[in-house]
């Protein structure tokens, strides 16, 4: 989850980490009653503020909910 001012990846965007990639699979624009405890957990989160304190990035304060999958790089490529 971010939040922005307007969503600055794209779906099927694919973006360096670590050794390898993530490729963005969704971008839904979602409400502050949407955060849930157990969305926080799915996403990797003790609670709720913890998520807040992470998800904020600059100026904006609409709340996108972005599902991504890692894509490894093998031997220098990627998969």
């Amino acid at each position: 989850m971010r939040i922005w001012m307007r969503p600055k990846v794209r779906v099927g965007g694919r973006y360096r980490m670590d050794e390898g990639e993530i490729e963005v699979d969704s971008i839904e624009p979602i409400g502050l009653p949407d955060i849930t405890p157990e969305l926080a957990r799915e996403s990797g989160f003790l609670g709720v503020l913890d998520l807040l304190r992470v998800a904020k990035h600059g100026k904006g304060d609409n709340i996108y909910l972005i599902r991504f999958h890692y894509v490894p790089r093998v031997g220098g490529l990627r998969c």
